[in-house]
């Protein structure tokens, strides 16, 4: 069975080595340039993984877990936070946006 990824990264270059990565590995990508361009791709289909910057304009990585998270078929799938920021407040952030329970404003 085929794996998809979402890939969510604002930076161009990076999300396409990402996304080359992966598809050399077998795997469906669907990219999004923010949190906000990546809730398309919440609307039924399966999605196994999360790949996403924590810094990005419209919707963070943040705000993009507590969404996916506030969504019952989407809340226990894996997402991996990128990020070159090392402030312990935004790490923090990140692992609180992952609570099951949380709700987001989007």
């Amino acid at each position: 069975m085929e794996k998809r990824i979402v890939v969510v990264e604002d930076f161009n270059t990076s999300r396409q080595v990402i996304k080359n990565t992966l598809e050399s590995l077998g795997l469906i990508v669907y990219e999004a340039a923010d949190g906000r361009d990546a809730l398309q791709f919440f609307d039924g289909r399966k999605i196994d993984m999360v790949v996403s910057d924590f810094n990005m304009p419209n919707m963070n990585g943040a705000e993009l877990v507590t969404y996916i998270r506030s969504m019952q078929e989407y809340r226990y799938i894996p997402i991996f936070m990128l990020s070159t920021d090392t402030s312990i407040e935004k790490q923090n952030r990140a692992k609180k946006g992952g609570h099951p329970g949380a709700v987001s404003e989007y």
